[in-house]
């Protein structure tokens, strides 16, 4: 029995409102193209740490991180990720999970830089970075420049649902799921002729007023 085709909804009001921010949402993922494998484990950082916080807040404590050099230096991370000026949820889990990817990392370089496609890399990720679920595997990818990975937040799954690519909300993700929901973004791209990294960044911009990572 063949499959009924989803009418997708405020096509044209897309596409216009991309026409709007398309030169710095190109410009942005020519920066993720440009990251230098010495900012990999940064990167990996930032979406360690960034699952129910801000990714400002992650960004200010990447930065503190970074300062520190916490790839060469061995200190207690937790402090670190709990300050006056910002705060890090689950700051002991993750400070655990940041301090197993700091001493797995020449092993998660070698897969980075060794010519794996961009699928496999995020399945070996999934399994092998704790901390890394399939949302947090694919926007480490796409922010050292890999292409059409889904990062299915709850920010894009609403936007999904608004452009009726979803018929409603998942309560779940489960592995299966979230490559069903990937497999309809990327069809709702193509059919709207933008590109789901585009689309990503685009439906974080009308939650954010911003272009960020």
């Amino acid at each position: 029995m063949k499959a009924r085709s989803r009418t997708y909804a405020n096509i044209e009001e897309l596409r216009a409102e991309f026409d709007t921010r398309r030169d710095a949402i190109r410009a942005r993922l020519r920066e993720f193209e440009a990251v230098s494998p010495d900012d990999y484990f940064y990167e990996l950082v930032y979406c360690l740490l960034t699952p129910q916080s801000s990714a400002v807040n992650a960004g200010k404590a990447v930065a503190v991180l970074r300062h520190s050099d916490l790839l060469h230096n061995q200190f207690d991370v937790a402090p670190l990720l709990h300050q006056d000026g910002f705060y890090i949820r689950f700051h002991h889990t993750k400070a655990k999970h940041v301090n197993e990817a700091k001493w797995k990392f020449p092993e998660i370089q070698s897969h980075l830089v060794n010519g794996t496609s961009s699928i496999r890399l995020r399945e070996w990720l999934v399994h092998n970075v704790k901390g890394l679920g399939w949302k947090e595997a694919s926007h480490f990818l796409r922010n050292i420049g890999h292409r059409n990975l889904a990062i299915l937040d709850r920010h894009i799954l609403r936007n999904l649902k608004k452009h009726n690519v979803l018929p409603t909300l998942p309560r779940t993700l489960t592995p299966k799921r979230y490559l069903a929901t990937e497999m309809k973004f990327a069809r709702f791209a193509d059919a709207v002729g933008i590109t789901m990294d585009e689309l990503d960044l685009l439906f974080w911009s009308r939650e954010t007023g911003e272009i960020l990572k």
